[in-house]
């Protein structure tokens, strides 16, 4: 178990995390900001591989700046216990996260998962009051098809979270990712089975500029 601890707040990063795999990713980012800070004010998308093959950003979502702190396979624990170094200073307007499917494929349960994605707002608005986070529902890969029930377990507690709280957004892009059988759409994805083709992004994107928005 990892604990990150500030001042009076303590965070659980995950039973599962293992953090420091990811130190060099994080690492790089640093490194580049170094040389070219990226604008404040901005919107952060944080979390997995998806983010991370995000490459569109810029030009899906013009009307923003954007800033991409994907990094790996990595775990929602993980974006957690990195918080203060791949979100906070850049003092975001608004966080979009999509993370969680791994740690269910590594075996991690939904309880924690939803725990970890409290911390994480828990974490970045002790730093950055008030800031929105924009949560992707956890899509329904067909490599991963068979975690389906502990997807749909994680994204209902994620979203009764949000609900509760006016600065969290929800997107539920699970349903839109089926077919009429209630299959995964193989047409929304890659040769792999796991990450998307720009046919799952076109999806996603109207969604999270819509809520960009508000």
């Amino acid at each position: 178990m990892v604990l990150v601890a500030l001042g009076a707040v303590c965070f659980h990063a995950g039973l599962y995390a293992s953090p420091r795999q990811w130190l060099g990713d994080v690492e790089a980012f640093e490194k580049v900001d170094k040389i070219k800070p990226p604008p404040q004010a901005s919107v952060v998308f944080v979390g997995s591989s998806s983010i991370v093959r995000w490459t569109s950003l810029e030009t899906d979502f013009p009307d923003f700046k954007t800033i991409n702190r994907g990094f790996g396979g990595c775990e929602l624990a993980d974006s957690l216990y990195y918080a203060d170094r791949i979100v906070v200073p850049y003092h975001p307007k608004a966080i979009v996260m999509y993370a969680g499917e791994n740690d269910l494929d590594d075996g991690r349960k939904p309880e924690i998962v939803a725990a970890d994605f409290k911390a994480f707002v828990t974490k970045v608005r002790f730093f950055l009051p008030g800031v929105r986070v924009i949560y992707i529902s956890i899509k329904p890969s067909p490599l991963r098809w068979k975690h389906r029930a502990d997807i749909e377990a994680t994204n209902a507690m994620i979203a009764a979270e949000c609900a509760k709280d006016p600065g969290l957004t929800f997107i539920n892009i699970f349903p839109l990712m089926l077919d009429t059988k209630g299959e995964p759409r193989l047409d929304l994805f890659k040769s792999d089975k796991l990450h998307m083709n720009p046919a799952g992004y076109a999806i996603w994107t109207p969604l999270v500029a819509a809520a960009l928005r508000k």
